[in-house]
């Protein structure tokens, strides 16, 4: 179990951060209307919210370079707690930034469909 833990929180991190770096329009489709994300201190709701902040970033280029993936069971929602750390390079930035980001990501099993939600 602690090994598929694992490996499913560091697929999700690897598509949510692809995702993040060319297409940031999609990760709303990761995103559930009760999902929160709370950034430099503004709490957000929703995924149309946080598909609109997260477009609406004042950069359009970045690449993020993950450093740290942690992922445990969630025993309240049955799915993941992922912590991620790493660097994002900003074209306009000369040196990388830090970040972190925690995600509760639900797995849900529909039929032969592994779906994934952050939150």
């Amino acid at each position: 179990m602690e090994e598929q833990v694992d490996v499913v929180g560091r697929a999700f991190v690897d598509h949510y951060y692809h995702l993040f770096d060319n297409d940031r329009a999609k990760l709303s489709s990761l995103y559930q209307p009760n999902s929160m994300l709370t950034f430099e201190g503004q709490k957000i709701q929703g995924n149309d919210n946080i598909s609109f902040k997260l477009i609406h970033l004042p950069f359009d280029q970045c690449k993020h370079v993950i450093t740290t993936v942690d992922s445990q069971p969630s025993l309240s929602t049955g799915g993941i707690v992922v912590f991620v750390s790493g660097c994002i390079h900003l074209p306009s930035e000369e040196h990388a930034l830090r970040f972190s980001q925690v995600s509760c990501t639900l797995i849900l099993l529909d039929n032969t469909c592994l779906q994934c939600f952050a939150s």
